[in-house]
């Protein structure tokens, strides 16, 4: 009788999210345990536990996925758990707190496809503002576009203070240049939108941070791409199903991607990352990187 799939999911949280619970069912893995308000401590421990004990058959049934909510600890935990494995005991591991890696590769992955279509070109040397970009999801699709030729701007309605330290820690990291924008004054955010060619806003679900006034102020303006699906809008005009639709009162050209076209990407592409990690003779290192490279390939 073949040992069956079982995913290990490690969190520094209070809870497992059941929506990586129910998408690992669906993605084929059998059996789903939860660790949950897991120190970064302890991954060396649970992973050889979860790799020792099934032989180095069983341990290819075997995988490991990091949550939580800190995108830079996960990354660390992914680190820490891979130096912890002794070949041939070595499996997959898949970094994706609180969705945030898979949201921010569909994010830019449909900003880089509304620029394809619309405009007829990519994200070099354009100017990025990601709004609320202080956050998990932001932070990554900073670090995205950033990749992918964009001058971004990580805009905090906190405090410049709190957006030069997402910039720093993440530029220093990943290594790409990331530049912090004051927008806890109105004037300070209308001076970052007259510049701006693309819009990402990851603020919290059911706030506005571009209004109908600020989007006017936009004249270079091309795609405006908006996670939040609560009302209201994070950026106005932007509808949670638009998906390269024109925005109305912004610059004419502009066009919107709203939350539930990239949620729609995001799925997709954790659904088959998950797939890919159960079924790969190989062990498996996903993060943000990989989940971006797989939701350009559906989009194009």
């Amino acid at each position: 009788m073949s040992k069956p799939y079982v995913l290990h999911i490690l969190t520094p949280g209070k809870n497992v999210s059941p929506f990586d619970v129910n998408m690992a069912y669906d993605a084929g893995w059998q059996a789903v345990h939860g660790y949950c308000g897991i120190d970064a401590n302890e991954i060396t421990g649970l992973v050889q536990d979860a790799i020792f004990s099934r032989g180095p058959k069983g341990v290819k049934r075997t995988g490991i996925f990091i949550g939580g909510r800190d995108a830079g600890l996960s990354m660390d935990m992914l680190q820490t758990a891979r130096e912890a494995m002794v070949p041939p005991f070595e499996v997959s591991v898949f970094a994706d707190p609180s969705g945030a890696f898979t949201t921010a590769a569909a994010l830019v992955a449909k900003v880089e496809q509304a620029l394809h279509v619309a405009h007829h070109m990519g994200m070099d040397d354009l100017r990025c503002l990601v709004f609320g970009g202080t956050g998990p999801v932001g932070t990554a699709a900073a670090v995205l576009a950033a990749k992918a030729g964009a001058h971004v701007t990580i805009v905090s309605h906190s405090s410049l203070d709190a957006a030069q330290a997402a910039c720093d820690t993440n530029s220093d990291r990943y290594g790409v240049r990331l530049d912090a924008g004051d927008g806890s004054r109105p004037e300070r955010k209308r001076e970052l939108l007259h510049e701006a060619d693309l819009i990402l806003a990851v603020a919290k679900a059911g706030v506005e941070v571009v209004g109908l006034d600020d989007l006017a102020l936009a004249r270079r303006l091309k795609v405006v791409a908006d996670v939040n699906a609560v009302p209201p809008a994070g950026v106005s005009g932007v509808a949670p199903h638009a998906d390269g639709v024109a925005i109305a009162g912004a610059v004419e050209g502009a066009i919107g991607v709203g939350a539930l076209a990239v949620g729609a990407l995001k799925y997709r592409v954790q659904h088959e990352l998950l797939i890919q990690m159960r079924e790969s003779d190989q062990a498996l290192d996903l993060h943000f990187g990989q989940a971006f490279e797989m939701a350009r390939r559906y989009v194009q």
